[in-house]
């Protein structure tokens, strides 16, 4: 698959990011990568580039580990100035109180039930944060309003973005529900790769 087939979206998780490798929970806090993380974000642009990928546009979050595993991967593609939209909408789930805890320490102050209950639910924020819900309700009007657009057009686009924002786009991309959605694991710096059909609005995945 190439560029030139155009309609085509591809996701891409960050890296391993310095508090990912502590057990943090991360948020909107803007830690980098790790040297793990940097060599997943290149193995995910080396395995693009394998497979002829070129891209007419891109979107990341308003956060490092995001943006770098963004440059990393255009840097092996041979596309080190696309153009390049940066949102907070894309952002990572913002996990509130638990931001910057390490995740034994939340379970040890807020008890294992809670917290599963927190990271596992749909519909449940953690205080002062947001649930998968709530990330949803900001990333999905910016998909439409700002990427949908750019598939329509017969644009291949490149998303770099963080689990639990990709998660909402994915529910939306292949009809999951809440309950699916939130037991689905996504590797970082792995490419998802969709094709989308500009007349019938759908989506299909496709191996890499």
């Amino acid at each position: 698959m190439t560029a030139a087939e155009g309609n085509v979206l591809v996701l891409v998780r960050h890296g391993e990011s310095e508090w990912n490798k502590l057990n943090l929970f991360t948020g909107w806090k803007d830690p980098d990568l790790t040297e793990k993380g940097v060599a997943e974000a290149k193995a995910g642009g080396a395995l693009l580039k394998s497979k002829g990928f070129k891209f007419d546009i891109a979107f990341t979050s308003a956060l490092k580990r995001a943006q770098r595993t963004l440059q990393l991967i255009l840097g092996e593609i041979g596309q080190p100035g696309l153009a390049t939209v940066k949102d907070q909408a894309l952002n990572e789930r913002d996990y509130g109180d638990l931001s910057g805890l390490n995740k034994d320490e939340a379970r040890a102050k807020w008890g294992e039930t809670q917290v599963h209950i927190w990271r596992r639910s749909f519909d449940v924020p953690p205080p002062g944060g947001e649930s998968l819900k709530d990330t949803a309700a900001r990333v999905l009007p910016y998909f439409e309003a700002k990427i949908l657009p750019e598939l329509k057009a017969g644009k291949t686009v490149l998303v770099a973005a963080h689990g639990n924002s990709l998660r909402a786009l994915i529910m939306q991309l292949e009809g999951l529900s809440g309950e699916e959605i939130v037991a689905r694991e996504l590797a970082t710096g792995v490419p998802i790769i969709y094709r989308f059909d500009a007349k019938s609005g759908k989506a299909t995945r496709i191996e890499a």
